[in-house]
């Protein structure tokens, strides 16, 4: 015979209520304990049961290790489609730029159900210039995954993410994905993150962690690399074995905590805030405050409250600590506030983010094109100004300021060049024309003895043994100083460098490392500290071939000009003077006129037009363009065409530096 026990609060219902709910859940005798309240009756759970039953957790990793096609098999084997219903691949990634470019640049949410366990999910970018969405979500979950390759093991961005994690006391597991590479070397791995727990200071509770082994993209996980099974079941288990959240059955009687983790924004509903209620109960129609340490308090009313629901949101009239929920009706709460009891606020300290090392400029559109794109509609210093302000809303990483010099420009400054250069395309396409000036690094100064102070980076190179001279002497050319080189250990024949290198000189290395070795190169960074400035450094060894003035490029001014260099532009599209057409083969610019038509006359002979080649001209991405330019050139930006030209004004500056000099 089967029996429920159900602890209850509230009014006592009457003896037909209490049959019924018998009934609904299928016992044959329902023996109550105490006084029988509706919440029970529909789960037949305590406070305490469903705070127990919930787990919120972030997947974290270096990049290109797996996150999101873990998540796409955890979320195929939560039942999350219909049958009937066609599972996508990378779902997570929603924005057009990851899809693009392979990789998750935003922290997103989602939740699945297992055992009558609710898993909060937040899948997180594995690159280093995208670090504060990692940093800014890890007061949402209690326990994190630690994605490593099979074969690579941990790399600079598997440190950077386990820190802040260990930072915290979050509890960690380790997920051993792509067991199924033909060189995968588990235990090597294993014992290579447990070195890295060491080395970052964890507890012996976070040592201890538990591991899983998985094909995020076959959908296997096992408990041991031998043996797999066709489902996620084995991970899932290990994850209930995470801590639930910190908060008893009398935090829903606490003042009400929850620290904005995360904006979002909804056409109808507005502003949207995201993040884990500490303490408290939230009820739809309460009225709030919100505020930070020190500040005054805002108050308003919560229209709307949601929890997350596999891949979407669910509307609930009130949640419980414990939970991630969104908030709306609070029209001007930031990323950092806390949302408290507007008689009783207790503000949590805000999300403390790691400062911005590079800085690039952004501009009115100045070029004699500007304008005269017909998809472009924001042309102005105040839309680009009101743009870059709500940017600062969710990209705690992010800084704005005032140029002093020009009242049209504005510095913006980020954790790396792809930061910025994500947020550049993004503006593009949402119809901006853009100057964008040369990326430089911030500097410091050294409080003590007041020398001048760089950030560094931590530099791994993987390349194969013939190209390791090739990339130690760029490397070392850009003050790089090496800290290890060894043979790899994978079975194949490749060697890992690793070099201790300045900011500046990272700033187009990739491309530079990628040509020296023919495309084999695999190099990641990650910010190391302020070290003092390293001396100057010479990137660029060659010049750029400049447009004598305006006009239409011409085959006939190609050929004479494609001997000069390598050629930017092809025939048949308008330059302006001053534009940058191509790379000089030389040291030094030079001005080319590649709009000359060819004189009309019979001295010729008929056939000669024939034989004239013309070699395809390089075509240059967004990012390839911001690494180029020195610090007398800029990119234009706009919806449909990307330029580069010299800055202007570039030609008087340099005659009055050459005169002084």
């Amino acid at each position: 015979r089967q029996h429920v026990r159900v602890r209850l609060r509230g009014p006592i219902f009457t003896m037909r209520t209490i049959i019924g709910a018998a009934l609904l859940t299928g016992a044959s005798a329902f023996i109550p304990t105490a006084p029988i309240v509706p919440r029970a009756l529909r789960t037949a759970l305590s406070a305490e049961d469903e705070i127990q039953s919930l787990r919120n957790i972030a997947i974290i990793a270096h990049v290109d290790h797996g996150k999101t096609t873990l998540v796409d098999a955890m979320l195929k084997n939560a039942d999350v489609w219909r049958e009937n219903e066609v599972a996508g691949e990378r779902v997570m990634d929603s924005n057009d730029q990851e899809r693009e470019r392979g990789i998750t640049i935003l922290a997103k949410n989602a939740a699945i159900t297992y055992k009558g366990t609710k898993i909060n999910i937040v899948d997180t970018p594995g690159h280093a210039d995208f670090g504060g969405e990692v940093e800014r979500i890890m007061n949402m979950v209690d326990g994190v995954l630690l994605v490593v390759d099979s074969v690579e093991g941990p790399k600079p961005q598997t440190r950077f993410v386990l820190r802040k994690a260990l930072e915290r006391g979050i509890k960690p597991m380790l997920v051993v994905n792509k067991i199924d590479r033909p060189a995968a070397r588990p235990e090597y791995v294993v014992d290579m993150t447990f070195d890295l727990f060491c080395e970052l200071g964890a507890t012996d509770e976070q040592t201890d962690f538990d591991t899983c082994y998985a094909s995020a993209i076959k959908g296997q996980s096992g408990l041991t690399p031998d043996s797999l099974e066709d489902t996620m079941f084995p991970l899932f288990e290990k994850i209930l074995k995470l801590p639930p959240p910190p908060v008893t059955s009398e935090s829903a009687t606490e003042p009400v905590q929850l620290l904005i983790a995360n904006i979002d924004y909804d056409d109808f509903k507005g502003k949207l805030g995201i993040g884990r209620l500490t303490a408290g109960t939230l009820t739809v129609g309460d009225t709030v405050g919100f505020t930070k340490p020190g500040e005054d308090l805002k108050k308003g009313k919560i229209s709307e409250l949601f929890i997350f629901d596999n891949l979407g949101r669910t509307s609930v009239k009130s949640a419980c600590a414990g939970e991630i929920v969104v908030v709306a009706g609070l029209a001007d709460v930031m990323i950092g506030d806390t949302v408290v009891d507007k008689d009783d606020p207790k503000p949590m300290e805000p999300i403390a983010v790691e400062e911005p090392t590079v800085r690039m400029t952004f501009s009115v559109n100045k070029s004699p094109m500007a304008g005269r794109d017909p998809k472009s509609s924001k042309l102005t210093s105040r839309m680009i100004r009101d743009r870059l302000m709500k940017e600062l809303d969710r990209n705690v990483a992010l800084r704005v300021e005032d140029d002093p010099d020009s009242a049209d420009t504005y510095i913006v400054s980020g954790r790396g060049q792809l930061h910025l250069t994500v947020l550049i395309e993004t503006m593009r396409r949402e119809g901006f024309e853009l100057m964008i000036g040369s990326p430089t690094v911030i500097y410091k100064k050294d409080p003590e003895t007041g020398k001048k102070l760089e950030p560094f980076e931590e530099i791994e190179c993987t390349v194969p043994e013939e190209y390791v001279g090739a990339v130690v002497d760029i490397l070392s050319k850009r003050k790089g100083e090496m800290q290890d080189m060894a043979a790899s250990t994978s079975g194949e024949s490749t060697t890992t460098i690793k070099y201790l290198l300045p900011t500046r000189g990272i700033l187009g290395l990739r491309n530079a490392a990628l040509t020296a070795t023919r495309g084999t190169a695999v190099l990641d960074s990650v910010f190391h500290n302020y070290l003092p400035f390293a001396g100057e450094i010479e990137c660029r060894d060659k010049g750029s071939l400049i447009a004598f003035e305006d006009g239409t490029v011409t085959p006939h001014g190609i050929v004479g000009a494609q001997d000069r260099g390598s050629m930017f532009v092809p025939p048949r599209i308008e330059v302006y003077k001053d534009m940058i057409i191509g790379i000089h083969q030389r040291p030094g610019d030079l001005k080319v006129n590649i709009c000359k038509q060819k004189a009309l006359t019979n001295m010729r002979a008929a056939s000669k037009d024939n034989t004239v080649s013309l070699t395809p001209p390089i075509d240059l991405s967004l990012d390839a363009m911001v690494e180029y330019i020195n610090e007398e050139e800029v990119v234009e930006v706009t919806p449909t065409f990307m330029r580069m030209s010299k800055r202007p004004g570039w030609d008087k500056k340099k005659t009055a530096k050459s005169a002084r000099s």
